[in-house]
């Protein structure tokens, strides 16, 4: 499976902090490869800078694709997908959903899936996150924020993986905020983490000034385990 998807703990996790970082990396250091972004479903506005523009807007803006490629659904209202479409009269159409992505899995070479809030947040009234990952048959990475509860829902988010048999590739720890390494130790100690999921920590992408600067973002990334994530040992790397 030429794709990985990036789901989090739970919404404001710092899933588009990581798609972004991985995605500039790859834009920054892979040569002669191509990366697809695609964020299934996208419901009201925010973005990984904190401005009322939505992520596929962002993802638009920083690496020059298409708003309708990025996010083939989209909603006005701020609620979860069958929530928000019924607001509208409409539903979630899950099989566009599946050409969207499969037509970019034949176009580029890498494709980055953004899930939409955490594992088990719903997409229709009958699925969740978990479900179209399997579906899909979507390797995933869960992004952990750091703060005051992360490793009872690290924990929860790997028991619901393993009983919906998705495949976790690792997680990220994300400074949403800024976060001494005190606050770290105390609230994402990734040995504790690692103890208790038996899932491998890759790395943490750190609180970020400017979230939008790509050689920022692609340091972020650099930093972490992207054996894992990444196929870079089929990949020329450039410098």
């Amino acid at each position: 499976m030429n794709a990985l998807l990036i789901t989090g703990t739970d919404t404001d996790a710092g899933k588009t902090v990581l798609t972004a970082a991985l995605a500039a990396y790859w834009k920054t250091y892979c040569a002669a490869q191509t990366l697809g972004i695609l964020k299934p479903i996208q419901t009201g506005g925010g973005s990984l800078d904190g401005s009322q523009t939505d992520d596929r807007a962002l993802y638009s803006r920083l690496f020059n694709v298409a708003q309708d490629e990025v996010t083939p659904l989209h909603f006005e209202a701020p609620l979860a997908p069958p929530l928000a479409a019924a607001r509208e009269g409409r539903w979630v159409e899950l099989d566009k959903l599946w050409q969207a992505f499969e037509a970019m899995r034949q176009q580029y070479d890498w494709v980055l899936v953004e899930a939409l809030g955490g594992l088990g947040s719903p997409i229709t009234y009958e699925s969740t996150v978990a479900d179209l990952a399997w579906d899909w048959h979507l390797p995933a990475v869960l992004v952990v924020p750091v703060k005051l509860g992360a490793i009872g829902q690290a924990v929860a988010n790997v028991a619901l993986a393993r009983q919906t048999r998705v495949h976790l590739k690792g997680i990220v720890l994300s400074c949403t905020h800024p976060c001494t390494d005190q606050n770290i130790a105390d609230w994402a100690p990734a040995d504790l983490i690692r103890s208790l999921t038996n899932v491998p920590v890759l790395g943490l992408i750190p609180h970020l000034s400017d979230p939008t600067d790509l050689s920022a973002l692609a340091q972020a990334a650099s930093n972490l385990d992207l054996e894992r994530l990444l196929p870079l040992a089929s990949l020329r790397l450039v410098g």
